[in-house]
């Protein structure tokens, strides 16, 4: 699968191949705009009126950057188009420097979208890995504006992969992350209810990876400025784990063995770490393109003393320090807004037994009705993969857009979801495109 790999390595999880400046040439395809609206906070913003400002209209006339979302889909996805509209491109005050979108050189950027055709709502999304602020736009952008909700995301205000470098302190630069939305939260409501004339009547987050992590986070912290959330595949931080420091160490001892002569106790080691039975085709790509990569940034974030191999990295022996660090970021299970979670059975990267599961049981916990989780049988932590094993796989995406349709009618008709399960994967059918809710289906 070298096409894949090559494709997935350079911008799925890393941000390494993002964007630089867009062309003069394309960006002068739009029409010169004075928006009703300015971004409050913002050290610099530019608005363009545009023809279109779902991807299909963006990906040529210079206003998103495709590598930003390079393989987080099935090229089959079909995606909706021609929502006229303003685009605001700009930045909040930062100090630094990763981000080279639109020739910058500048962290916190942002990118707001409001369709002349304004339904009402508000999605607001951070970035999936640590990519850059238009990683969203093929997955949720499009599929927001054609129902008519404003839309804006962030870039956390660090990207690449070394985001660990910014801040002064360990966990600063995932602190950030959380902070980074919420302010563009709030400055995306006011700049909603400038331009058209009255604030949005529901505001969603909405979030892959990372940013399902978002979702949660300001879920639990700021239920204030949301009406609910859809979180798909969220990283688990917890101050005690389970989280990334107590698996990927395991699977990076065990794989090697497995890898070289099919060692049935370094297979157990796999399995016993929360890798998927049945998933094992995965696994020479992850161990490829993300596992060693995921332990070395994130533990440098948290931990940058250590200096061991990372396959010996043993989280619960580390200083005091470390873990307080991670508990900076850590997730309660306290949702205060309606939440829908779903996750593939098949995630390689963030095991589905190691993350979403102990999610669901933190949020039970705390007795919320506020919740669905629905476990996706064989879809992975990255949709591109399908057009690889589509006899395997199953996208994510359709399901997170089911998901959507099922939140905003349980935020606004107070009908309820249909009740949390594992969807089995469909024997026939476009899996690309559809997905069903219901556990029977």
């Amino acid at each position: 699968m070298p096409k894949v790999r090559s494709l997935l390595t350079t911008a799925l999880l890393t941000g390494t191949a993002l964007g630089a400046a867009v062309p003069a040439p394309a960006r002068a395809q739009a029409r010169d705009c004075a928006p009703r609206a300015t971004v409050p906070g913002a050290q610099k913003q530019v608005a363009a009126c545009l023809s279109d400002l779902t991807t299909a209209g963006t990906a040529a006339s210079g206003h998103t950057v495709p590598a930003d979302w390079a393989g987080l889909q099935s090229t089959a996805t079909k995606n909706p188009a021609h929502v006229p509209g303003v685009q605001i491109d700009g930045y909040f005050p930062d100090t630094s420097t990763s981000n080279t979108n639109n020739g910058w050189n500048h962290d916190a950027q942002f990118v707001i979208r409001l369709p002349e055709h304004w339904t009402g709502g508000l999605v607001v999304a951070g970035s999936p890995g640590n990519r850059r602020q238009y990683a969203n736009d093929f997955t949720i952008s499009d599929w927001a504006l054609a129902k008519g909700y404003a839309y804006a995301a962030t870039d956390k205000g660090n990207s690449g992969t070394e985001f660990y470098q910014d801040g002064k302190r360990p966990g600063d630069a995932m602190v950030e992350w959380n902070d980074r939305l919420t302010q563009l939260t709030r400055a995306a409501k006011k700049t909603v209810a400038r331009h058209y004339g009255r604030s949005p009547r529901r505001t969603y987050a909405a979030g892959i990876s990372n940013g399902g992590y978002l979702v949660r986070w300001q879920l639990e912290n700021h239920p204030e400025l949301y009406d609910g959330g859809i979180d798909a595949e969220g990283t688990l931080w917890r101050t005690d784990g389970p989280n990334l420091f107590t698996y990927l160490p395991s699977i990076l001892r065990a794989y090697p063995s497995y890898a070289a002569t099919g060692d049935p106790s370094a297979h157990k080691a796999l399995l016993d770490a929360g890798l998927a039975p049945g998933s094992e085709f995965l696994w020479p790509f992850h161990d490829q393109v993300y596992w060693n990569l995921t332990q070395t940034i994130y533990r440098k974030e948290f931990d940058p003393s250590y200096t061991g191999d990372e396959a010996d990295y043993d989280y619960a022996a580390r200083p005091r320090s470390v873990h307080e660090a991670v508990a900076r970021v850590a997730l309660t299970g306290r949702i205060r807004k309606p939440l829908i979670t779903l996750q593939g059975t098949y995630d390689s990267l963030l095991p589905i037994g190691t993350d979403s599961d102990v999610y669901a049981k933190m949020v039970r916990a705390r007795g919320s009705a506020l919740y669905r989780y629905y476990r996706v049988e064989a879809a992975n932590h990255v949709d591109g993969l399908y057009d690889t094993y589509p006899d395997r796989l199953r996208p994510l995406l359709p399901c997170m857009r089911s998901a959507f349709t099922a939140l905003e009618s349980w935020t606004t008709r107070h009908q309820s979801p249909p009740g949390s399960a594992t969807l089995p994967r469909p024997a026939t059918g476009d899996l690309v495109n559809t997905c069903s809710l219901e556990a029977s289906s």
